[in-house]
């Protein structure tokens, strides 16, 4: 499977995995447009491409390294065609013909890899879901009409192509054994200057010698090179190794034998991981015996899909925004303390893990079993991380929707607080024993106030204490399901009645917020409960912990844990 060789890019694309599809189909947009102006002949800062793409600068060091144009080209198309997949439409809802890479090479008269080479440069291809069901890349008509008009003459010269003559198939061959015993050109150096030299595309020159070394095997036309190999000639291997060719092609290619390719490919997977930025929060529970057999003892699964009832919390949004995101978020998991805990622990030892194994790599003499156990310690906390993510959306939504009042984009926020989101798991250090809600709220909150112009951002008490009830108003209300909690919540309140006196109750019921509703609690200190009951603060203290005593020997955990947050 081809991946997108930019770091950078592949975690922009994951992280747009979380925004609202409208909000996607407009990034979708964005890229094909910046994939339309970009040179290859040119370099590009990271921060250029993700503002085209989103409207928003990225986060983190401001010195960026660049890419290299001709490689953006091949990881935006790779972009492009992995975002439409997500977003894809049936064909029979279009209001054009949409072409797969097949029909059109048939319309057009011409081959699938002339339609390849077009695509490079800059037929864009999406994913269509066609009528047999399957998603495969398919070509707008108006597309077709675009690039057509742009670039005639690659259309005409296309048409015009004739078939190799068997005299002109055995001066390939020639020239090939030629190069082939004077130079350490690679074999696909030798393919390319051939290509150029006769007016005949790479791919064209490459299955002629290949067929014709298929049939004469008695008869190679390539001299097995010698030495090592340069770094440019490794670094155009990994490319090609990465894009999806296989194994036996890159030997040929590069006229290597299978131990020698892999040893390349190892080390630049090696590179990699020793070049890759990797943070975890550390514990001591890391370093005892026995820690994987406990931390990793069951297989991560998908947490249960909630109902569409998880989404009650919300009706304030209005119906008309963000249709297609609630109806997501009605099918995010849902993460009780215990499982949030277990999420974390494992999310932070599969990077340590990674880590110690990453110390022990030499360059000199690379293992391939290793640098795999790395890698999928690696992927399985991607995973987890997604899946605390998606247990947090309309934890982003929810805050989002206080802003709007200012004057701000709702999409906007909700994509902007989904990247503050990403920034709080990989930063939230689970061993003091707070909710992450908690910690993701003040983080999103944080970065809204920071970046809401002054003139619209709230200042002083009102800000702080609105900043104040997120900790407590939205963290359970993120993490439980609304039905549950309301019969929870009713349970405790006949538990409270039926246990405590008058005092009692007043204490726990305005202090916990179970005045108000779950969403809204309405809260008070400890200092305004004893100015209303005539008490001091500390007596007041007093009476909540009597209180909670009783509490806890009638009520379940679930219930205590409500009631505690």
């Amino acid at each position: 499977m081809r991946r997108i060789k930019n770091p950078d890019l592949a975690q922009l694309l994951a992280q747009l995995r979380f925004t609202p599809k409208k909000q996607r189909r407009k990034q979708l947009d964005a890229a094909e447009k910046l994939f339309a102006i970009i040179d290859k002949d040119r370099e590009y800062p990271f921060e250029f491409v993700c503002f085209r793409i989103t409207g928003f600068h990225p986060k983190g060091e401001a010195k960026q390294q660049l890419i290299k144009g001709d490689e953006l080209t091949n990881d935006l198309q790779l972009f492009i065609s992995k975002l439409s997949g997500q977003l894809a439409h049936p064909t029979s809802e279009q209001n054009q013909k949409v072409y797969t890479i097949e029909g059109l090479a048939t319309a057009l008269d011409v081959s699938t890899k002339t339609i390849e080479r077009w695509r490079k440069r800059g037929l864009i291809a999406r994913k269509f879901i066609f009528t047999d069901g399957v998603k495969r890349l398919g070509i707008s008509q108006s597309t077709v009409d675009k690039f057509i008009k742009k670039y005639p003459s690659l259309i005409t010269k296309a048409r015009g192509f004739t078939r190799l003559t068997k005299k002109q198939k055995q001066q390939i061959v020639s020239q090939a054994r030629k190069l082939s015993a004077n130079t350490r050109k690679s074999r696909y150096k030798i393919v390319s200057e051939i290509a150029a030299k006769i007016g005949r595309s790479h791919e064209t020159v490459r299955y002629t010698l290949r067929n014709y070394e298929k049939s004469h095997p008695d008869k190679p036309v390539f001299m097995r090179s010698g030495g090592a190999m340069s770094p440019g000639q490794a670094a155009e291997l990994y490319k090609l190794y990465n894009q999806g060719v296989s194994i036996a092609e890159l030997m040929n290619r590069f006229s290597r034998n299978r131990s020698s390719v892999y040893r390349i490919i190892n080390q630049r997977r090696a590179k990699a991981l020793l070049a890759q930025k990797i943070e975890f929060v550390a514990s001591d529970e890391f370093l005892q015996e026995a820690a994987t057999e406990k931390i990793l003892a069951k297989p991560i699964d998908r947490e249960k899909r909630s109902t569409a009832s998880r989404i009650r919390p919300l009706e304030s949004v209005r119906e008309e925004l963000l249709p297609e995101y609630l109806q997501t978020l009605a099918h995010a998991p849902v993460l009780n303390r215990q499982r949030e805990l277990e999420l974390f622990r494992r999310y932070n030892y599969l990077k340590f893990l990674a880590c110690k194994g990453r110390e022990g790599i030499k360059l000199s003499r690379v293992s391939g079993a290793n640098l795999t156990k790395i890698e999928s310690h690696l992927a399985e906390a991607e995973d987890i991380k997604k899946m605390i993510i998606e247990a947090n959306l309309r934890l982003v939504l929810s805050i989002a929707t206080k802003h709007t009042t200012s004057g701000a984009n709702l999409l906007d926020l909700v994509s902007e607080g989904n990247y503050s989101l990403m920034r709080a798991v990989e930063k939230f250090d689970y061993t003091k024993g707070f909710r992450f809600g908690t910690y993701a709220s003040w983080t999103i909150a944080k970065d809204y106030a920071r970046k809401m112009p002054a003139s619209v951002a709230k200042e002083g008490k009102a800000k702080a204490a609105w900043l104040a009830s997120i900790e407590r108003d939205l963290r359970s209300t993120t993490a439980a399901d609304v039905v549950a909690v309301e019969r929870a919540r009713q349970s405790l309140a006949k538990v409270i009645a039926d246990e405590l006196d008058e005092r009692e109750q007043y204490v726990i019921l305005n202090h916990f917020g179970l005045a108000g509703s779950p969403v809204q609690k309405r809260t008070k200190t400890l200092k305004k409960i004893g100015e209303d009951l005539g008490l001091t603060k500390e007596r007041v203290r007093q009476i909540e912990l009597v209180a909670l005593q009783k509490l806890r020997q009638c009520v379940s955990s679930e219930e205590f844990e409500l009631l505690t947050g």
